[in-house]
């Protein structure tokens, strides 16, 4: 199970906005300069992210819910953006081949089919989306910020 912590943003009607960021040590990690997920963060706009989920428990804004989704439809969402495109690329590639010897038509339908991957992954991550083993589920609820006070 990957684990993620998050931060309440809003509860309403069993619903709740969920913010979540990059962990702390990302910015102190040796291997950064080789990291993908690091020059990503980087590249990307915005490195916090927000997530709605249904938990029919009342939150208060501030209040830390720790959010976890199975390691196995992980890998398979990565397997189908990543393969499907490159799959469609070659097989596009490689059956325009047997037609022509033009290399021009054989890249170009490569492109073809790698786009026509992408969109058949498009099609199938929309399937995915409805079903139980890809949706996040919340594994722990911490205390609300304003329970544990702290005296001097």
């Amino acid at each position: 199970m990957v684990k993620e912590w998050a931060t309440v943003v809003r509860w309403q009607k069993g619903r709740a906005l969920l913010r979540y960021g990059s962990s702390s040590g990302c910015s102190s990690c040796r291997a950064k300069a080789t990291c993908g997920s690091y020059l990503l963060e980087k590249i990307g706009p915005e490195s916090i992210h927000q997530l709605e989920l249904e938990i029919s428990q009342p939150l208060q804004p501030g209040q830390k819910v720790e959010v976890g989704i199975p390691e196995s439809s992980l890998l398979r969402s990565a397997m189908l953006v990543y393969l499907t495109p490159l799959l469609g690329l070659f097989l596009g590639s490689a059956l325009f081949q047997f037609w022509t010897s033009d290399q021009l038509w054989v890249c170009l339908s490569g492109i073809g089919g790698g786009f026509a991957g992408f969109l058949i992954a498009r099609k199938i991550a929309v399937y995915w989306d409805a079903l139980q083993a890809y949706q996040p589920v919340v594994l722990q609820i911490g205390l609300p910020p304003d329970t544990i006070k702290v005296l001097q």
